[in-house]
């Protein structure tokens, strides 16, 4: 039986590897995540993958439920809307700082993350784009060099991705949003302004674009969620 390399040390590599599989909603929130299973899937002991699930746990990706096991979380609808309420506060203004001090290289950064977005749209891969969707963000968060907040909304952006896979109703959206296009030209031309306003309808417009109900997502195999 193949198995899958694991870079680094053990423990990092599979937690990183679990990590994208969630963002990108190839493990579906709810998911059973067998010690047993991942250790055969990755070639390693359950003393490392019970590691890996710590830190997951951690970070707030997986749930360890007493005499159950580990599951990816899954978000209430009053934990969805209370992180897009957060959102709306925090990345507006770091979207304005962002456009004040923006470089011609962060600009360039910021294009190949829409050139790969949209590469996944094409391709099919909603969960990818979603993934590198939330990677636009974060970069936005870098330029505007605000560690302590950037540090919040990684871990804003980490549950927003289960929020959505539980809850986006509108998954054409994708194709139809411009926001990230709206959002590059404004920091090209340094409009702080303009960037906060743009920010703030974006994420007004994905928090509408959930369905905030209780839902039930379709189980995958862990095996076939996670190849590689």
């Amino acid at each position: 039986m193949d198995q899958i390399n694991i870079e680094k040390s053990p423990r990092v590599g599979i937690a990183e590897a679990l990590a994208l599989a969630i963002h990108e909603h190839r493990l579906a929130p709810g998911t059973k995540l067998g010690e047993d299973d991942l250790g055969e899937i990755f070639g390693v002991s359950r003393t490392v993958v019970r590691a890996a699930l710590q830190k997951l746990a951690h970070d707030r990706l997986v749930e360890l439920k007493r005499n159950r096991g580990a599951f990816v979380a899954k978000p209430s609808v009053r934990e969805a809307r209370e992180v897009f309420e957060a959102r709306a506060l925090v990345e507006p203004p770091t979207a304005r700082a962002a456009a004040e001090r923006a470089t011609a290289e962060d600009i360039a950064a910021l294009e190949k993350h829409i050139d790969a977005e949209h590469a996944a749209i094409e391709a099919g891969n909603a969960g990818a784009a979603l993934y590198l969707s939330g990677l636009f963000h974060l970069e936005i968060a870098r330029i505007a060099d605000q560690t302590t907040i950037a540090a919040f909304i990684d871990q804003l952006i980490a549950r927003s991705s289960l929020i959505i896979a539980l809850y986006w109703q509108r998954r054409n959206a994708l194709c139809e949003s411009h926001a990230h296009h709206e959002l590059l030209k404004a920091m090209a031309d340094h409009d702080g302004d303009r960037a906060e306003e743009l920010m703030t309808s974006h994420l007004v417009d994905l928090h509408t674009s959930l369905d905030l109900r209780n839902t039930q997502t379709a189980p995958r195999s862990l095996r076939e969620a996670l190849e590689v």
